[in-house]
């Protein structure tokens, strides 16, 4: 299983503290932002920063502020939308 699946599937659990819950979406957003295992997807890496800055991650926030600078508007329109997704999934 690689890396971005696992991480996926502990961020899916329900079952991680806020804190621990936070850091791996923002390790999500790092490898959505890069394409590190997956491929590069802005507005997957937006989603992950925005959720996990919604859980108090300071670094996400401003990651989540830098690429939002780069998007477009478009692009912005569905990472929010992916973002409210799944909290409604969750």
């Amino acid at each position: 299983m690689n890396m971005a699946r696992y991480d996926m599937s502990l961020a899916e659990s329900g079952e991680m503290a806020t804190e621990a819950a936070a850091d791996i979406l923002f390790e999500l957003g790092l490898i959505y932002s890069v394409g590190k295992d997956v491929e590069l997807d802005l507005a997957e890496a937006h989603k992950w920063f925005n959720l996990a800055a919604i859980r108090g991650h300071e670094k996400a926030r401003e990651y989540r502020t830098e690429l939002a600078a780069e998007m477009d508007t478009a692009q912005l329109r569905d990472a929010l939308s992916r973002a409210r997704k799944w909290m409604g999934m969750h």
